[in-house]
């Protein structure tokens, strides 16, 4: 048969990609394409999934095309995608009835801060979660409240729902597979990580119907072939997984109380903590780790909304920068600025859907330097914040972390965090870690590697950063940027 392929998707926030892998776990060619961001209203959020469906199939002809390959030569296909996003479409007809919402979005505040006092506890305990707009369930009740006859449909079983990687697979499969996995189902705020299983409680108090759910399957298993008409032959698709635990993967920390950080669009600090669930606190969440052969293990997250995102705002919109790459540090300080980019609110570890985006320290020598070093400081103390939480909350040692994602390739970001931090910062030689761990699941399912012991071997790392900042220097430093999130509290909130 020749060498081993394994294809995978990473259908992110802001765009599609399609990278086909060796079997030395080393990408052979990559293709991406950006999706279109809507914003309807303010703290809206949403994409057009035909759009990143058709774009999907493009981005992945292009791949087969650019390695050199036919999909004939592909063994399986692994799936990463943005988890918390949400989407309905119809069952006959295989049209969304809505554009997805996602994981961002703002609209369902209110109503999660009233469903709170009556579940939240119920809700912490056995999703690991908090009640809140950035996961599933709201966005999804939302949806069937808001579009014409769309409960009706979904209680006779003509609708169904799913993250990414749900629809996908549904068009791939022309509409005969209907699946996610269970760290994808983890996220929707109504699957129990205890039992392994859709919360009828949750279901009832969330007011969703079960007929709409997926089936859930570990995150490395045979789930259904593409059909041959979709890429030019039948396929195996053998994994899903969310995209931070795809990186915890792909980073290949198998063990209890290996920590990885991604810094995407979005940011998120991860702790495999084994078999062991560990009580949510601190403003993080516990969560489950890529299953494999049944085998269950938990996690330990905190995300950040923006983190690679606040940089493509001073490209988009201040338009300070042409190029992401620009951001770069041109001088000592920021002169007393502090970016806090709360755009649609704050995640862990304060949790304020209110939150808003705050500049603040600006003086008349502020500049546009001090504004981009600013930016890429506040990547680093959204992700200490998470950093001083995890460690109280899992009772595990943190010796270091590993970094991946388009901001780490940054020297100053990773130096300035293990500086902040006081924590080494191991990057990888492999910036997009996701859709490396969803082919590392997808080729253990089919046969391309036999165990997470030879994946280990192919964990590669590019540089190892120090701490070198003074104590005195990184705790003032992080003091002031306390303030300034302070002063972006509560700012949507109406009075």
């Amino acid at each position: 048969m020749g060498e081993k392929y394994v294809l995978a998707f990473d259908a992110s926030t802001t765009g599609v990609c399609a990278i086909v892998f060796g079997a030395d776990g080393n990408a052979i060619a990559t293709v991406q394409e950006e999706i279109t961001q809507y914003y309807p209203h303010p703290g809206w959020v949403e994409h057009d999934a035909v759009e990143i469906w058709e774009k999907q199939v493009r981005v992945t002809r292009e791949v087969l095309a650019k390695a050199e390959l036919n999909a004939g030569q592909i063994s399986s296909i692994g799936i990463t995608n943005q988890r918390e996003t949400a989407l309905i479409w119809d069952r006959e007809t295989g049209e969304p009835i809505h554009r997805a919402i996602v994981w961002q979005d703002r609209r369902t505040s209110a109503y999660c801060e009233e469903m709170v006092p009556k579940i939240g506890d119920y809700v912490a305990e056995n999703t690991g979660l908090v009640v809140d707009p950035y996961f599933s369930a709201s966005k999804i009740k939302w949806i069937l409240d808001n579009v014409p006859g769309a409960r009706e449909r979904a209680a006779r079983g003509e609708l169904a729902f799913g993250t990414i990687d749900s629809w996908l697979i549904w068009k791939m499969t022309n509409g005969k597979v209907h699946v996610t996995d269970s760290t994808n189902a983890s996220r929707t705020l109504v699957y129990n990580i205890r039992t392994l299983s859709w919360d009828a409680h949750l279901l009832e108090a969330f007011d969703i119907p079960a007929a709409i759910l997926p089936d859930v399957k570990n995150s490395s298993e045979f789930y259904g072939n593409a059909e041959p008409d979709v890429f030019g032959a039948e396929i195996a698709i053998c994994s899903s997984v969310g995209d931070q635990q795809a990186s915890l993967f792909g980073q290949a920390c198998f063990e209890k109380a290996m920590v990885k950080c991604s810094y995407g669009t979005s940011a998120a600090l991860m702790m495999n903590t084994g078999d062991t669930l560990a009580a949510p606190g601190k403003g993080l969440v516990a969560t489950l780790a890529a299953s494999t052969g049944g085998a269950t293990q938990y996690a330990v997250e905190g995300v950040i909304f923006n983190c690679g995102s606040a940089v493509q705002w001073l490209r988009d919109e201040l338009q300070i920068i042409s190029r992401s790459a620009d951001a770069v540090v041109t001088t000592d300080d920021t002169n007393g600025v502090y970016f806090v980019p709360a755009f649609t609110g704050l995640l862990a570890p304060v949790w304020d859907p209110y939150a808003r985006g705050a500049i603040v320290g600006l003086t008349r020598g502020a500049n546009r330097a001090h504004i981009i070093r600013a930016t890429l400081e506040a990547l680093t103390y959204q992700v200490h914040d998470m950093i001083r939480a995890i460690g109280d909350v899992s009772g595990l040692p943190l010796e270091d972390i590993r970094a991946d994602g388009g901001a780490s390739r940054n020297d100053f970001v990773m130096q300035f965090q293990a500086d902040l931090s006081n924590v080494p910062i191991l990057r990888s030689a492999v910036t997009e870690s996701a859709a490396r761990g969803a082919a590392f699941l997808a080729g253990l399912a089919s046969g391309v590697w036999e165990s997470t012991a030879a994946l280990s071997e192919a964990y590669e790392m590019d540089r190892r950063f120090v701490p070198q900042m003074p104590r005195e220097q990184a705790e003032k430093h992080y003091a002031n940027w306390l303030r300034a999130v302070d002063r972006s509290l509560g700012w949507a909130r109406e009075n």
